[in-house]
């Protein structure tokens, strides 16, 4: 038994060295709350005489043996594991295991793998990192940048300001039609003034 402990030694301390292709983990990070519980799947692309499951702190450099579960269903547990914390069930088939963990706790933390057996060698699963943590941080909300509203007042008065200013036609066009009377009014004025300022010059000459 020396050679697969040694090999899942190896494994640890290389990351991705012994991950299997036949074997997968979901999901890869769960985060969940004390005294709650949570499930591991791990799925195997063939048939096998049974799933190992164990559980690596990172925290106390301990890889621990928790559970070993064959097609029939029927569990192994470590001396120091209690049955009602873990629990194996099958999935429609042989070839997908679930680990179940009851009342969470951070002693829990750590990083799960499902393992099976072939050629003396223990290879592991992708892993599942669990957390437990006694409450949920808050989500980040994402800040969005005020929407920009349209000066509808200030329109509105720039419009009403421009209808009434110099500029608006409103004033404009009567004010110039004023002008063109005026000046039309002033020139019969004009004229009689001319006729009367050359009847006194006539007079002037003539006496």
């Amino acid at each position: 038994m020396a050679r697969p402990w040694l090999h899942l030694f190896i494994c640890l301390q290389i990351p991705g060295f012994c991950t299997n292709l036949h074997l997968s983990q979901t999901p890869k990070h769960i985060l969940a709350l004390t005294n709650s519980k949570t499930k591991i799947l791990c799925e195997l692309k063939n048939e096998h005489v049974g799933v190992y499951w164990y559980r690596w702190s990172q925290e106390r450099q301990r890889f621990e043996f928790l559970v070993f579960s064959n097609p029939m269903g029927k569990a192994t547990y470590s001396t120091n594991i209690s049955q009602g914390k873990f629990s194996v069930h099958g999935e429609n088939s042989h070839t997908s295991y679930s680990l179940h963990i009851n009342h969470l706790h951070p002693s829990d933390n750590g990083t799960y793998y499902c393992s099976i057996s072939q050629s003396s060698q223990l290879f592991l699963g992708t892993g599942t990192q669990l957390h437990v943590v006694d409450v949920l941080p808050l989500s980040p909300k994402t800040t969005q940048a005020p929407l920009s509203r349209k000066p509808t007042q200030c329109v509105t008065k720039s419009k009403a300001a421009e209808k009434k200013g110099v500029c608006s036609p409103l004033v404009w066009v009567p004010l110039a039609f004023g002008i063109l009377v005026l000046l039309l009014s002033l020139v019969p004025t004009a004229y009689r003034l001319h006729r009367l300022r050359r009847r006194l010059w006539l007079r002037i000459h003539r006496q």
